[in-house]
């Protein structure tokens, strides 16, 4: 049995881009080919980050705000900023907001939208992977040793 998928009214507004899910935490992502757009979180496990979840990095919150004003940092997360944010299911403009996100999503804005660790070409993983220290002591300093 299937679960049904809360905010559906993204995927429909979304349909153009031939949308689809994968469960993502217990909610259903949003995804675009290989990147993932939003996350649905419903229901009591959602707590005060019930609502769509935007993927976005921190340089585009700024001016994401200025067009989705209730959007905010996840409180599941912890204090402070977090990539994601959230649009919350209980304010009071919230199914307007979440159809401007999609409406930007359509228009191939770059602030919304990341592709997946998991999902880079193995090329660019081999490259992110060469420019890591290959040491577990590289980049820390030299120990020191006691002469007794």
């Amino acid at each position: 049995m299937s679960r049904a998928i809360p905010f559906e009214f993204v995927l429909e507004a979304l349909e153009p881009l031939k949308p689809h899910t994968k469960p993502m935490f217990g909610w259903t992502g949003v995804y675009s080919g290989n990147t993932i757009l939003f996350i649905l979180a419903d229901g009591a496990r959602g707590g005060a980050d019930r609502g769509v979840w935007v993927a976005t990095t921190s340089e585009h919150h700024e001016s994401l705000k200025q067009e989705l004003p209730s959007m905010r940092s996840l409180i599941k997360f912890g204090p402070g900023p977090t990539a994601w944010q959230v649009l919350p299911a209980d304010g009071e403009a919230f199914e307007d907001e979440v159809l401007r996100a999609c409406e930007l999503v359509l228009r191939g804005d770059a602030r919304i939208g990341k592709i997946p660790k998991s999902r880079l070409a193995p090329k660019l993983r081999k490259v992110k992977r060469a420019a890591r220290p290959t040491s577990s002591r590289a980049g820390r300093s030299p120990r020191i040793s006691k002469k007794k």
